[in-house]
């Protein structure tokens, strides 16, 4: 299990303060960038990346180092989004122009979830968007089919 022990939540929730204070909200969005979030299970690192893959901040999260977990991404991407929601009013505001994402990468760059989607008004916080689609589509056939 990946921690979310309150040491690991507080470094979390400094880590999305951090991302948001290089974007502060302003009257002019002139960024325009996705944050990639980027999480090691060796090396325990958090990091967050703009498109050009500049660093726009990193810690480590000591519980994650040499996490060994099959589930390590499932998890960290629950963790993140709880934090991300918690703190939506910050980081749906940021000086970025929307729509923009939190996604996240593992350390080969490869999107594992998308976090955290802001598009004007709407925020989006979730995992798959069209979860369960597949379920909803074969009960309304069946339905369907039995009338």
């Amino acid at each position: 299990m990946t921690g979310k022990s309150e040491q690991t939540i507080g470094q979390i929730d400094r880590f999305i303060r951090k991302v948001s204070e290089k974007y502060p909200e302003s009257d002019e969005n002139i960024s325009f960038t996705d944050i990639h979030i980027r999480a090691s299970q060796d090396t325990g690192d958090l990091m967050a990346f703009d498109d050009n893959d500049n660093e726009i901040t990193r810690c480590v999260i000591e519980e994650w180092i040499d996490n060994k977990s099959e589930n390590f991404f499932s998890e960290v991407s629950s963790l993140l989004r709880k934090r991300l929601h918690s703190s939506s009013d910050i980081v749906g505001n940021l000086g970025i122009l929307k729509p923009y994402n939190f996604v996240l990468e593992d350390d080969e760059r490869e999107n594992q979830a998308e976090l955290f989607v802001a598009d004007d008004e709407t925020i989006i916080i979730g995992g798959d968007l069209m979860e369960g689609l597949d379920t909803d589509l074969d009960e309304f056939l069946k339905h369907l089919i039995e009338e």
